[in-house]
């Protein structure tokens, strides 16, 4: 039967109003309201002509109840920015790539999450232990109202994660290592940065690869201050978004790093200079200084007037490459050993080859071959991936 759920989704995804979609389709307004609703049911020429218009196979719409993504439940960086067509396309493609986890799950053991609860006053973690097992993962009790300073939560998550005073190379590989899914969004827009999301006991960070490598690398970051510091409070708010940014800084540039390795005066060309070694933006470094006290107000305003004049809000200078997904990577060339196309995968998800490579930092078409066969693994057995 068509699901009426999966329809509003494949709305929602293409950012389409009902009266746009109605007026591609050749029926009302009203006919469009009642085919989301459940109250009519479009007939086949009409499923063909929506498949059409919507780019998702006719079988789409004819399957499960999907998981939909809310509003509510997502940390977005600019929502007040975000108009409702664009935080609809983005929670569309975050709940499509919530059925591609599950059909990943299916099939690959991924690693199990590493991501402490920090966000509560009264939990610490000692960074001795080596895993979470101290931190307690129930849900039961109330949304708290204080976080750990971002600075000391960085911090922590660093010895527990052992990585010392070191850059990290590969954000999203580090994060995939931690049991975090890490998804790509591609949309054009620049009010749309990342969100993330607990869901099912599993973290995802969702990341629009529009962006440069460095506001990338950022917002993965970003995102992983709101998965440890606001697991179980509200995931939107000036506040919050503060601590995250605050978060991010510290976790990409730390303390003892930054004293030992920054400029000795803080220039623009210095600054271009310095931000390589942490791979980060010429205004995350500024920030970051001025935060740590080593720079005064007037140079830290200097600094930002100068950036903005030589236009680095909008081109990083000397940007480094984008980051991909390790894990997707290993898994389509699973994939592609065991003999399964991207026309198979796009079969048994009932989703088009292109919708999927846009979740998958455009590994699909990359790895895996193209049309042809529909061999499923011979192995009903899991692969177990893990990144080294």
């Amino acid at each position: 039967m068509f699901n009426e759920k999966r329809f509003a989704l494949a709305r929602r995804r293409r950012g389409m109003t009902k009266k746009m979609l109605a007026e591609r389709v050749g029926v009302s307004e009203r006919s469009i309201t009642g085919y989301e609703s459940g109250t009519q049911e479009p007939e086949t020429p009409t499923i063909r002509k929506i498949s059409d218009a919507l780019r998702f196979p006719e079988a789409f719409f004819l399957g499960d109840v999907p998981e939909l993504l809310t509003p509510d439940a997502a940390s977005f960086r600019s929502l007040s920015k975000m108009s409702a067509k664009q935080r609809d396309s983005a929670l569309g493609a975050g709940s499509i790539a919530l059925m591609l986890n599950d059909w990943i799950e299916s099939k690959f053991d991924l690693p199990i999450p590493d991501v402490p609860d920090l966000g509560r006053d009264h939990v610490a973690l000692d960074a001795d232990l080596g895993d979470s097992s101290s931190i307690d993962s129930s849900d039961d009790y109330p949304s708290h109202t204080g976080s750990q300073d971002p600075e000391a939560a960085a911090e922590t998550l660093r010895a527990h994660w052992g990585l010392g005073e070191l850059p990290v190379k590969n954000m999203i590989a580090l994060l995939e290592s931690k049991g975090i899914r890490v998804y790509s969004l591609a949309i054009d827009a620049k009010e749309v940065d990342a969100f993330s999301v607990w869901n099912g006991g599993k973290p995802f960070v969702f990341l629009n690869t529009y962006k440069s490598a460095e506001h990338c690398r950022f917002d993965a970051a970003h995102e992983l201050g709101h998965l440890v510091l606001h697991k179980h409070g509200q995931t939107q708010g000036p506040e919050l978004e503060r601590e995250a940014n605050a978060f991010a800084s510290a976790f990409l540039m730390p303390r003892g790093s930054v004293l030992a390795n920054s400029p000795r005066v803080a220039t623009l060309p210095a600054l271009i200079k310095h931000k390589k070694y942490w791979s980060v933006s010429v205004a995350a470094l500024n920030y970051r200084l001025h935060s740590l006290g080593l720079t005064t107000d007037w140079a830290y305003r200097t600094l930002c007037i100068q950036l903005a004049e030589a236009g680095f809000r909008k081109s990083e200078p000397e940007g480094v490459p984008h980051e991909r997904s390790l894990l997707l990577e290993k898994v389509f060339s699973v994939l592609r050993q065991e003999g399964t196309t991207k026309a198979s995968v796009a079969s048994q998800l009932d989703i088009e080859p292109n919708e999927i490579n846009e979740l998958t930092f455009g590994l699909m078409l990359n790895v895996l071959s193209g049309g042809g066969s529909t061999t499923k693994p011979s192995s009903s057995k899991k692969a177990r991936l893990r990144l080294v």
